[in-house]
């Protein structure tokens, strides 16, 4: 078995082996970080662009909060998926987490509980938030369809199989990109509800493409003999699990917050439009960084000689990601990422310049954290990554109250700083758990 088809446990690896095996990754994450621009776009060149914009930002925050707990499903069975018992296990309890979220985004939909949060907590005006409610009913499959793609996006990374993960998010884009079209092409929808409906048929034409493609690799779990030792506890898929599911729960939370943040700080309404184009250039970049996970956690796994070869290509990693989003931010491309592609006009665009500005060396943040939290998982200390995540979270909602309040930042420049400081200090934390360690 080569690099290029799974981890190898023989001969010392090499950047070219590690760039074969991840680039399927990268390209299944670069073509979700695509949707961000697609959808922003779409909804730009609809009526009222201004309210429904930011009512898609708002939606598809809460929508990527009740995402959280499936969130890790793919590390999960990357990590733990290695014959039919082990798969069987973590087959049945993700169906579990995946009922759970379904249950959460219920939740928002009870109407006192919606009222609650949206019009009470958020102050969102009642255009908005009537807007916000029906694409929140359009996004009910959501979590369930990320949830049972991501377990077996899992099962085929240990697998050593991720060209077939590229392979279903192509399906996706393609499925997202036609829907919004359709959508938008009906009189009288609004623009945030095709966006909605657009994604999620997008993830479920990925789950069930991705189901079709993991058959091969099911049927050789199944059939294969079990591996020694005893079989995998509950109890130990849940204490493996939950301090990875209460990180992604924080981390996603972030989104969330800043717009809470954002309708209390300067131009509330221009942040929280604006919010979405930032958040998909930037998530551009950043995808490089969060793609690399699962392949140092396999490539890891399969042997630990090789982590110092994955830190050497991450760091080359962090270099051309900041390069590219600078290029993006401080150039005159900015006009044409945000004036031309996202279609936002030039005085709401403008709004952009400095939360993109200050957003630059995040994806080299995010390439760092992945290599980091990959070590993490492999020496089975996840709750230090539940810990990191807790000070992410702190750090960002101190450091937005500060900027907010005591400066004439706009809400979406002090919700950008507070994503760069949070996030540099989870990093630092972690840095400081790892290192006794000597991976790199």
């Amino acid at each position: 078995m080569n690099p290029g088809d799974g981890p190898s446990s023989g001969a010392a690896l090499s950047q070219s082996g590690i760039a074969r095996f991840w680039y399927p990754l990268v390209a299944t994450w670069i073509m979700m970080a695509l949707e961000g621009p697609i959808l922003v776009a779409a909804i730009a060149r609809m009526p009222d662009p201004l309210i429904n914009l930011a009512a898609h930002g708002v939606a598809f925050a809460i929508a990527v909060l009740v995402e959280a707990p499936v969130m890790m499903l793919m590390s999960t069975a990357t990590a733990l998926v290695r014959d039919g018992d082990s798969y069987r296990r973590l087959r049945r309890f993700s169906v579990g987490v995946n009922l759970f979220a379904t249950g959460l985004i219920c939740l928002f939909l009870v109407p006192p509980v919606f009222d609650r949060w949206a019009l009470e907590l958020l102050k969102l005006p009642e255009e908005i938030a009537r807007l916000v409610h029906g694409a929140l009913w359009i996004y009910l499959p959501w979590a369930a369809a990320i949830g049972y793609r991501r377990f077996l996006h899992g099962v085929v990374i240990g697998a050593g199989k991720t060209r077939q993960v590229a392979a279903g998010t192509v399906a996706r884009l393609a499925a997202m990109s036609a829907a919004v079209l359709a959508f938008s092409a009906v009189p009288g929808v609004p623009g945030v509800w095709a966006g909605a409906a657009g994604l999620v048929v997008g993830v479920c034409v990925e789950a069930a493409a991705t189901r079709v493609m993991a058959a091969g690799v099911v049927r050789r779990l199944l059939a294969g003999p079990a591996r020694r030792g005893p079989p995998m506890s509950w109890a130990g898929i849940v204490s493996f699990y939950y301090p990875l599911a209460l990180t992604s729960m924080m981390n996603l939370a972030m989104q969330p917050l800043a717009t809470f943040f954002m309708t209390r700080a300067h131009a509330p309404l221009e942040s929280l439009a604006v919010f979405p184009a930032v958040h998909a250039l930037v998530f551009l970049f950043r995808a490089v960084g969060l793609s690399y996970q699962e392949a140092v956690i396999a490539l890891g796994s399969a042997s630990r000689r090789n982590l110092p070869a994955l830190n050497r290509f991450g760091l080359l990693l962090a270099l051309a990601s900041v390069a590219g989003l600078a290029l993006a931010a401080c150039t005159p491309l900015f006009g044409l990422w945000f004036e031309r592609i996202f279609g936002l006009a030039p005085g709401l665009a403008a709004y952009a310049r400095l939360p993109a500005v200050i957003l630059v060396p995040l994806p080299a943040l995010a390439v760092w954290m992945s290599c980091q939290r990959a070590r993490l998982v492999l020496d089975r200390r996840t709750a230090t990554i539940t810990v990191a995540t807790a000070l992410e979270l702190a750090a960002a909602t101190a450091i937005f109250l500060v900027a907010s309040r005591h400066s004439t930042l706009t809400g979406v420049a002090a919700a950008s700083l507070a994503f760069l400081g949070g996030r540099a200090a989870a990093n630092l934390f972690m840095h400081g758990t790892t290192r006794p360690r000597r991976w790199a």
